[in-house]
């Protein structure tokens, strides 16, 4: 006689059977590591520009240059408040 249910492939409805199993874990696991990195990216602060920080870096190395010519007496408090003035903007 016919059998209505699942015949001769009693795992037909079950997908890929045990190696289904664990195809479903990794997808959900690789989701889920997807959306935790894309989370990260959001939230961590952007990186410097290379370009950025080499002017940081020029900035600063000019201000402590007319530091060390304020403190020498080189120039009077006048000039310095003036460049330093520039040199932040």
């Amino acid at each position: 006689m016919y059998d209505w249910g699942y015949g001769a492939m009693p795992h037909a409805g079950m997908g890929f059977g045990f190696g289904g199993w664990i195809l479903m874990i990794l997808f959900w696991g690789l989701l889920i590591a997807a959306i935790a990195v894309l989370i990260k990216s959001l939230v961590s602060p952007r990186p410097r520009s290379d370009d950025e920080s080499r002017n940081e870096r020029r900035s600063n190395r000019a201000l402590d240059i007319l530091c060390e010519r304020y403190a020498r007496g080189e120039i009077d408090h006048e000039e310095f408040e003036e460049r330093r003035r520039r040199l932040e903007d």
